[in-house]
């Protein structure tokens, strides 16, 4: 269910789209859902925002529902009623509740199966559960069945000192659901249909109702407020680094590090404090990340090596290659076997060859940059004439000097130097020498004429 509004976010987005570990809550949630039946059975409801939730999941081939008017919970189901036809089981879950886990789903399944009930609701033990609604078993303490559940407001003393809180996940039998659904009532005070009535609908009507208690109540935890997501993050993200721990990677001061849910990452790979990894980042075995580097939706091989405070943006880097300190990777940069891209340095829609190495204080956009080229200190690549981009090719061997301009579209020759503080406009012949500046002039006494003259006006 994914139809609210999130009023107590104070937040134009719609609650499910906000992000916790790296991508929007329901993806979270969707994600869970799709390792227990395929993506064509699960059928997200959308109502606030409807456009949005739906483009920012439509990846997934999950179905959607539109609770056009959201008037609860129960509501929700109401609307669903043709889409869900014949399922003989219908799992709710939360949209904003992402920690989830496939383990508790099918546990919850397998309980409703197994006491063949109409309705199961999962159930967590709270230290503190106000604010929830309490599970009112029915009979002996420890049995299944369950008679109510009573909501914060309606709870009697007696009844709030219950720590068993309706989580909001539940199976029911569908058949049943349908059959029942519409005795519903919106005499409460939002005058809403909720889904927890359903308990009280099917005990009146005979109908078997019963809990199972997740074993981590922490899963259940939805995000009402922006604290309660910040509380979620926090135990995603330290989740996702106990998980790579356990895979192999060393990560320094976990706690530090901002590493989002489905990022990857090879075995003796070693991460420093205050390095983020955003996005699908995949990064190969053997390498080092050092601190303050922030990597989104790239891909690094094995052996490569990052310093401190380099940034990357959807590239790719091969093996053996070194980074940084304080690169700048944009998209579409591809940075060969063993190649260097140093400090202060830019690159954007390249492709850098195997070995070839930018040390220092460079923009490259746009370029073909051949194997073992040389790319001397801030050196140029002049991709942009005001209306179009154009590209610079530079073939394998070449050796660029210092403070170099090559004015796209250019081409420089295998094998060729071009030497330092030259502007290249027309295209190099393989193993030449271009040069583009202008001939040095030196004028022998100048500077000692211009103090005299300067001390002879100052008299």
């Amino acid at each position: 269910m994914a139809a609210g509004k999130g009023t107590r976010l104070k937040s134009k987005h719609p609650k499910v789209l906000h992000e916790i570990g790296g991508k929007p809550i329901l993806a979270h949630v969707i994600a869970t859902a799709e390792k227990v039946v395929p993506a064509q059975d699960i059928f997200v409801i959308i109502g606030h925002e409807a456009e949005r939730v739906r483009e920012a999941v439509a990846g997934t081939g999950v179905n959607f529902v539109v609770q056009a008017e959201q008037r609860g919970t129960g509501h929700a189901l109401m609307v669903a009623r043709k889409a869900l036809s014949g399922y003989d089981q219908v799992i709710v879950l939360s949209g904003d509740a992402p920690l989830i886990t496939v383990e508790t789903i099918r546990k919850l399944s397998d309980f409703h199966t197994a006491q063949k009930a109409t309705m199961t609701l999962l159930s967590a033990d709270l230290d503190n559960p106000y604010g929830y609604g309490r599970v009112i078993r029915k009979g002996a303490r420890g049995r299944a069945e369950v008679q109510a559940i009573v909501e914060e407001k309606s709870a009697t003393p007696r009844q709030k000192k219950i720590r068993e809180i309706n989580s909001g996940f539940y199976a029911f039998a569908g058949p049943a659901l349908y059959e029942h659904i519409d005795r519903l009532s919106t005499e409460n005070a939002h005058g809403e249909y909720y889904l927890t009535d359903m308990a009280g609908v099917f005990h009146r009507a005979r109908k078997k109702v019963v809990a199972i208690k997740t074993s981590d109540a922490g899963e259940v935890l939805g995000s009402n407020t922006r604290a309660e997501m910040m509380v979620l993050d926090v135990r995603m993200r330290l989740a996702k680094c106990r998980a790579l721990l356990e895979q192999g990677v060393t990560i320094f001061y976990p706690h530090t590090c901002v590493i989002d849910s489905d990022v990857e990452i090879g075995a003796d790979t070693v991460i420093e404090p205050f390095v983020q990894l955003l996005g699908h980042t995949k990064i190969g075995a053997d390498c080092r990340i050092r601190s303050y580097s922030v990597i989104g939706n790239s891909v690094l091989g094995e052996h490569v090596t990052v310093r401190p405070g380099t940034i990357m943006e959807d590239a790719r880097v091969g093996a053996g290659a070194v980074l940084g300190p304080y690169s700048h990777l944009r998209p579409g940069s591809d940075v060969g076997e063993g190649a260097h891209v140093g400090n202060f340095v830019e690159t954007k829609k390249i492709k850098l060859g195997k070995g070839s190495k930018a040390n220092h204080l460079s923009y490259l956009g746009d370029a073909e940059i051949g194997e073992g080229v040389n790319i001397g200190a801030g050196t140029i690549t002049c991709n942009y004439d005001g209306v179009n981009k154009h590209k610079t090719v530079i073939e394998d061997g070449v050796f660029i000097g210092s403070d170099s301009t090559l004015v796209a579209p250019v081409k420089i020759g295998r094998g060729s130097y071009v030497a330092a503080a030259s502007c290249i406009t027309e295209d190099v012949p393989p193993d030449a020498l271009a040069l583009g500046r202008s001939r040095q002039s030196v004028k022998e006494g100048w500077a000692r004429e211009k103090r005299e003259a300067q001390k002879e006006k100052s008299r």
